[in-house]
């Protein structure tokens, strides 16, 4: 590879990817939608080109005279009900750029999907040739599975040359995900701490930078057409957390509160959501994902393209010192009183659908 184009350059994932890239000394020009991530990309040694992902034309003369495109742009807001933008960013938008890098003759593609399209694996750990169900707890999900079936396999049987990469749950230094969120909490002693709901969800984690190179890998290593699986180890979050406690010295999880409990306030939490501005991580999207397991074999990745992956012990240290660091040198305001008030709703809704679902049961015994 001499020259690149990547979208998503300013996100988590990108951000590494550039940086490992320019450290190859390989040319890197980035799609950036507004001047504050223009200045991001230059900073990391990409050159900026101001445009979006429905842009066609100009994605098309961008891309021309690149070795590889690599579309990692994508909507990935939990909590957020406007599913429109995630059809028009994540379907639309892929649909849109992979065309792009077609028509401009690119030798070869790199799309980032991810094992979220599995949906729940239910404690299982497939491999690329599992075919999800179509059934999910985000707006993300959804809209990834439309672009992963509608979008880019059919492509890749037109024989377009795309290679899939399908990371699992990314961690890592500057992740301000559900999960780098709940890293910081931990360190804080904030909510939902001493309290841990759903520790019988299971996630894959891989270190953002391990993705990235196994991005890399597969524009150097990947085969027209395949699917790779870049995932981390399945470990539920009770495991996690208690995992971290060791690692940080700070104490476990008091009280582990089971997923079927706390899914029973979903409808109670959907219905004042659009009235009351909640933490991502108290949001319902995220606590339809509690209990399940995303979760997928990388044995292919590591066969096929030599990918590796850091212990968790040295990633996780790694991205507590980064927290750390941060919490310091930039001190949150504690929100305290909005997240009792959240918890205190959404237990209260709770309690209110049990005693109506007993209710209904005792009449119906009682006829």
């Amino acid at each position: 590879m001499k020259q690149v184009f990547v979208t998503g350059g300013s996100g988590f994932i990108g951000r590494s990817l550039i940086r490992q890239l320019v450290a190859k000394e390989i040319k890197v020009k980035a799609l950036a939608r507004s001047d504050q991530a223009a200045v991001l990309l230059q900073s990391l040694g990409a050159e900026p080109v101001h445009g979006k992902l429905n842009e066609a034309t100009l994605l098309k003369e961008a891309m021309i005279d690149c070795d590889v495109v690599f579309h990692l742009a994508g909507w990935h807001k939990l909590g957020s009900g406007d599913w429109r933008e995630a059809e028009v960013i994540n379907v639309g938008g892929s649909r849109t750029v992979l065309q792009a890098a077609i028509d401009a003759n690119v030798s070869k593609i790199v799309y980032t999907s991810t094992i979220a399209v599995f949906g729940d694996t239910h404690g299982e750990l497939p491999d690329e040739s599992y075919v999800g169900p179509g059934h999910f707890s985000s707006h993300y999900d959804r809209t990834k599975w439309l672009a992963h079936y509608d979008v880019v396999m059919p492509m890749i049987r037109s024989g377009a040359p795309i290679v899939v990469v399908m990371p699992g749950l990314a961690y890592g230094p500057n992740d301000h995900s559900p999960i780098g969120n709940l890293m910081r909490r931990f360190i804080q002693n904030k909510l939902p701490f001493p309290f841990l709901p759903g520790p019988d969800t299971i996630y894959t984690y891989a270190h953002v930078d391990d993705i990235a190179a196994g991005h890399i890998l597969a524009a150097e290593n990947g085969k027209q057409g395949e699917l790779y699986i870049l995932a981390g180890p399945p470990v539920s979050l009770g495991e996690m957390v208690d995992f971290w406690a060791r690692l940080t010295g700070k104490v476990a999880p008091a009280f582990h509160i089971p997923s079927r409990l706390i899914k029973s306030v979903v409808p109670f939490v959907e219905w004042i959501e659009p009235y009351f501005e909640f933490p991502a991580i108290f949001s319902s999207e995220v606590i339809n994902t509690l209990g399940t397991s995303q979760a997928g074999s990388s044995s292919k990745a590591e066969a096929e393209l030599g990918w590796r992956q850091r212990p968790l012990r040295s990633g996780m240290l790694d991205t507590f010192a980064h927290i750390s660091e941060e919490i310091a040198d930039q001190p949150q305001p504690v929100m305290r009183d909005r997240e009792v008030a959240t918890l205190a709703l959404a237990i209260a809704g709770g309690l209110f659908f049990g005693w109506l679902i007993i209710r209904r049961l005792r009449k119906s015994k009682a006829s």
